[in-house]
């Protein structure tokens, strides 16, 4: 609303600083500080309201140290992340931009599936919440439409170099670029840096105009694994939210180069029309996960429960997405991998084990393997420091990837 009510402002009336808002970096800087501050205001409020309304953590005994005092923490505090990142978008994007869209509707949809499984934890006494087929089904449902938005939809496209136009042209010329509808993503460590996933039916007799069929379902499984990682992630206080901010942020940087004509020229990737919007949206989020981190911290205040954590991680998915970068999630989204891939290995080993020897054995002591580290003696803030620490390595080592090839 605001960068309209300025630019009308500032072409109508010729208002000194009105022009401010044309510059993504300034809307961008103003949503991260204007995000932060209504999540710490309204996060108190929320907390209290929930406490008010005996909207409370009912914890497993799963023998980890200190768990007991967790029972009764208010939880549903991803509504806290949802206010915080939509509010400041409305105001400061131009939210009739295709991409903005798609992220406000990811937003309220898996925040509401969410919504509805902590519901029914909290009222309906039942802790395994709604049923994992549901969650599914309203993931793979996000996936078809995100995915078949971004491959049909015509204000969704790459830019490339036109190889047939003049050399010594300006890059800023738009002639210098041709503009196609793609399938086309971004491989790391690649000389070319390119892929596309039409390579991988190339052999069938599927016409290109048809390589949906491989995008769409690469989009579902992108967003299902991610979404369900940040769940899995949301173990102990502050490590889903501390470390869903270092990969937003990371995110952010990919966007904003991808969306400027320079940088990515210089950069050598693919310019991206109108994405540099997005880096509106990634600040919003990221001050929102930060303002939330503000009571997640330990001693938790509030917990963001599946509210919080299946829109988390179904963001930074179809962010990844939007911007080409979703094959670089494995580095981004590390502390997810390593948390879905440990529940994975510790369930196959087990059944392996009963299978084979009668008695099922562990290779953790529990799992996810942020328990394991409880189980161990670990303190709950030396494990999420020290997982934020990775997440930053992480992070950096994902946009050395922009160079190293």
């Amino acid at each position: 609303m605001l960068y309209y009510l300025f630019n009308f402002l500032e072409q109508k009336y010729q208002i000194p600083g009105a022009g401010l808002f044309q510059y993504i970096s300034f809307r961008a800087a103003f949503a991260l500080i204007s995000s932060l501050v209504i999540s710490v205001f309204v996060g108190k409020k929320i907390i209290k309201i929930l406490t008010v309304n005996h909207i409370g953590e009912r914890v497993r005994l799963l023998g980890l140290k200190g768990e007991t005092k967790k029972n009764g923490t208010p939880t549903m505090g991803g509504i806290i992340i949802i206010i915080g990142t939509i509010l400041p978008v409305i105001l400061l994007s131009k939210f009739i931009n295709i991409y903005i869209i798609l992220l406000i509707f990811t937003t309220l949809w898996m925040g509401t599936i969410g919504f509805i499984d902590d519901y029914i934890k909290i009222y309906k006494k039942d802790k395994k919440g709604l049923k994992g087929g549901f969650k599914i089904v309203g993931q793979v449902m996000l996936g078809i439409f995100v995915g078949f938005t971004i491959y049909f939809h015509p204000d969704i496209t790459i830019k490339q170099k036109n190889d047939e136009y003049l050399e010594n042209v300006k890059i800023t010329d738009k002639s210098f670029y041709i503009e196609k509808k793609s399938t086309k993503t971004t491989i790391p460590l690649v000389k070319d840096n390119e892929f596309d996933y039409y390579f991988l039916i190339k052999w069938s007799r599927i016409p290109k105009s048809m390589s949906w069929l491989i995008f769409v379902p690469m989009v579902i499984f992108i967003i299902t694994a991610v979404s369900n990682g940040a769940n899995l992630t949301d173990g102990i206080d502050g490590l889903a939210a501390g470390t869903s901010a270092i990969m937003a942020i990371t995110l952010g940087i990919f966007a904003w180069v991808s969306g400027n004509i320079i940088f990515s020229d210089y950069l050598n990737i693919m310019y991206i029309p109108n994405v540099g919007e997005i880096s509106v949206f990634v600040a919003s989020f990221t001050g929102a996960l930060i303002g939330f981190l503000w009571y997640n911290t330990y001693p938790a205040e509030v917990f963001m429960g599946d509210t919080g954590s299946l829109t988390v991680g179904a963001l930074i998915s179809v962010i990844a997405i939007m911007i080409r970068k979703e094959l670089l999630l494995p580095i981004i989204c590390g502390i997810f991998l390593i948390e879905v891939l440990s529940v994975l290995i510790q369930v196959f080993y087990f059944k392996y084990t009963k299978k084979k020897k009668g008695v099922g054995e562990r290779i953790f002591l529990m799992s996810p393997i942020h328990h394991h580290f409880q189980k161990k003696g670990l303190h709950e803030s030396k494990i999420v420091n020290r997982f934020l620490i990775i997440g930053v390595l992480l992070s950096v080592l994902a946009i050395l990837t922009l160079k190293i090839r």
